[in-house]
């Protein structure tokens, strides 16, 4: 059988640690992402990797074993080309190939859509912007609405990688712990652009400084975010997509920073329906049920309400009772136990 001779583009390699336990527990830490890549490339050139497999450290950490969980294409040799990336045991900044959503899976949201071509566009040639890139975008709308879903499929679709990170992971124990994860995710993602970062719950860190006595001091990440909004540094072919639930409540100072805000609504009718079909597509359980009543019935749920909480808990009833079949009477119980009066339109609107 012919070997495959592809160059790889990214490694990420989780630690695993040490083979047998030793005198010693030194544990190694990359301090500095560019170092660690040039140093891993002198030993582990010219490598075959495929997911799954381990590479041992041979020199400063003699044994120590790496796991490689995600790589681009799925199977290549390491070459000089090749970045190296190693994830932290917190995880606090996340490194996807991400190759299991698309656009087509975005349900609704055409308006986001059509706005984020020129994303997808400059990902795949970001030299033909030039100083007009989409740098900082912003995508706000209720929770549950397919932001992330969004942004992931952009990554896809233009075959670039994805870092992500949950803003209330960036607000450490110890004064600086913020600004330097800033850093370190905007230090990793120059290494791998083109790519995009994605900052989810975005709120956490970029509240109105009227609110900031509410969360904590978060200004040294906020001057660490700003100086990279800002470009301080060369950011060519990184574009930064920030996510939240409430953009009332930013800083106009951090808000002034994106220079597009696309909106993200709750489906429609038709849109819940196509969701509830779409789940119901292929579902280990028969389903006999009135979808076009359901989908009347569950207005003001988000996607991943449609999703989690009420296909999932009627499949997961459905077990439980060992039904064979998932009828109406049984999606409607469960979407009549999900719906709050939060749900329900205030009622001034009625005045």
């Amino acid at each position: 059988m012919k070997r495959d001779v592809t160059e790889l583009k990214y490694v990420i390699l989780k630690p695993l640690g040490y083979p047998l336990k030793a005198s010693y527990h030194e544990y190694p830490v990359v301090d500095n992402p560019r170092v660690f890549d040039v140093y891993a490339k002198d030993q582990w050139k010219g490598e075959f990797v495929t997911k799954g497999k381990l590479l041992f450290d041979l020199r400063m950490f003699p044994d120590f074993a790496f796991e490689v969980v995600d790589l681009d294409p799925p199977s290549g040799y390491i070459s000089d080309s090749t970045v190296i990336l190693v994830e932290s045991d917190s995880r606090i900044i996340e490194t996807e190939i991400v190759r299991d959503v698309s656009l087509k899976d975005v349900v609704g949201q055409e308006e986001a859509k059509k706005k984020v071509k020129v994303i997808l566009k400059f990902l795949k040639n970001p030299e033909k912007f030039g100083k007009w890139a989409p740098k900082n975008v912003l995508f706000y709308g209720p929770p549950g609405t397919g932001k992330t879903m969004l942004a992931k499929a952009l990554s896809n679709e233009a075959k670039r990688p994805f870092l992500s990170v949950k803003s209330t992971k960036l607000i450490g124990e110890h004064v600086g712990d913020g600004a330097r994860r800033i850093h370190e995710l905007y230090e990793r993602a120059r290494q791998l652009a083109p790519c995009i970062v994605f900052l989810d719950e975005f709120d956490a860190i970029a509240l109105d400084r009227s609110y900031q006595d509410l969360r904590g001091d978060v200004t040294e990440i906020v001057n660490a975010l700003l100086t990279e909004l800002d470009g301080i540094q060369s950011n060519e072919g990184i574009c930064t997509i920030a996510a939240t639930n409430r953009i009332e409540l930013l800083d106009p100072s951090i808000r002034s920073r994106f220079e597009e805000e696309i909106e993200f609504k709750l489906p429609s009718y038709e849109e819940r329906l196509e969701i509830l079909k779409k789940n119901f597509k292929d579902f280990p359980i028969k389903v006999k049920a009135n979808l076009d009543l359901i989908a009347r019935s569950t207005e003001n749920f988000s996607g991943r309400d449609l999703v989690e909480k009420v296909i999932k808990a009627s499949l997961h009833r459905a077990i439980a009772e060992d039904k064979d079949v998932i009828e109406t009477e049984d999606l409607l119980s469960v979407v009549e136990k999900v719906k709050t009066p939060s749900r329900q339109p205030p009622k001034h609107m009625f005045v």
